[in-house]
């Protein structure tokens, strides 16, 4: 019996775990919507902004896919969105030709400092009650 009480509240905090990104998810996306940005879009963006001076000369879109929660295939359609938006770029690795780099544009920076305040407020009225 108590191992059914254990394993039922477990897969309450779970449900509970998976209701919160959602409804955090979705507020997100209503947020960034009017500046042509979802929740995926704003996390790559977020990501090259606050990487170091070295990782953000150089940032691999296979170290994003970890770190963004999408498929590699899903990263590269994202990407290949923004970059035809003109917020970053993609280049070749020199070193490794397989390599793909992904680089912030100042007008992806722009965006991502004038959008960062709105999201951050969303997160705090989402995970904070």
């Amino acid at each position: 019996m108590a191992a059914k009480t254990a394993e039922a509240g477990l897969e309450e905090r779970w449900r509970d775990i998976l209701s919160v990104h959602a409804r955090t998810m979705c507020e997100i996306d209503r947020v960034l919507h009017p500046h042509g940005l979802g929740a995926s879009d704003f996390e790559v963006l977020d990501i090259l902004a606050t990487a170091s001076p070295e990782e953000s000369e150089h940032c691999r879109v296979q170290n994003l896919v970890g770190r963004v929660h999408l498929s590699q295939s899903a990263l590269s359609r994202l990407i290949g969105r923004l970059e035809k938006e003109g917020l970053v770029q993609r280049s070749i690795c020199v070193e490794d030709r397989r390599g793909v780099y992904v680089t912030l544009t100042p007008k992806g920076r722009d965006l991502h400092a004038k959008v960062l305040p709105l999201q951050r407020d969303a997160l705090a009225r989402m995970l904070h009650g």
